[in-house]
């Protein structure tokens, strides 16, 4: 837990304090997990995706996995071909950077071409990533808070750096609606 709180992944503390490989690990712990057997594609999902008007919004991918890891889980929920661009941590680069570091998210804006990030929205289901967007200048950030979250049982309150938390994605709907293509469409 400490590497966690302290680098925001716990692979980066152990490669840093115990000579991990992070490229190892990977394929150790992810790489071995029956996600096939446990993840399935949602239509309402991928419809959601789906709808998203991309002259308007182009959906990126940031997470603090391995590339492999997260095109396989794309994969895997049907998403893969929704996602114009993938921000990954780079297990290559033993400096590598993640969520919630300003250089994860600088990074993200830069590979996706943006330059003012109160352009941006994001979604993240960990608090301290969408602070820290919000922190940076994004634009709108949304804490996807799941009800089986023990953070749901224990607020209801709105949480400080977030302009929203919603308990399903389809709620995004509601909350940028300029990005989705109308009912009629």
């Amino acid at each position: 837990m400490k590497y966690l709180t302290e680098y925001g992944l716990a692979i980066r503390g152990l490669s840093q304090h115990h000579a991990i490989d992070p490229i190892d690990f990977d394929e150790q712990c992810d790489g071995s997990l029956p996600l096939e057997d446990i993840l399935h594609p949602d239509s309402n999902l991928i419809l959601l995706f789906r709808d998203i008007d991309r002259s308007k919004a182009h959906v990126w991918t940031l997470t603090n996995a391995y590339k492999k890891h997260a095109r396989r889980v794309l994969r895997i929920l049907g998403l893969e071909e929704e996602i114009e661009g993938l921000v990954y941590c780079d297990y290559t680069n033993t400096d590598f950077t993640c969520k919630p570091h300003q250089a994860f998210f600088e990074m993200a804006l830069a590979q996706a071409g943006i330059s003012d990030p109160s352009r941006s929205y994001f979604v993240d289901d960990s608090l301290k990533n969408v602070q820290a967007a919000k922190a940076l200048g994004w634009g709108s950030c949304v804490y996807f808070l799941e009800h089986d979250d023990p953070e749901a049982q224990v607020s209801h309150a709105p949480f400080e750096g977030v302009d929203h938390t919603i308990h399903d994605l389809q709620q995004l709907r509601t909350i940028w609606p300029e990005v989705f293509r109308s009912a009629t469409s």
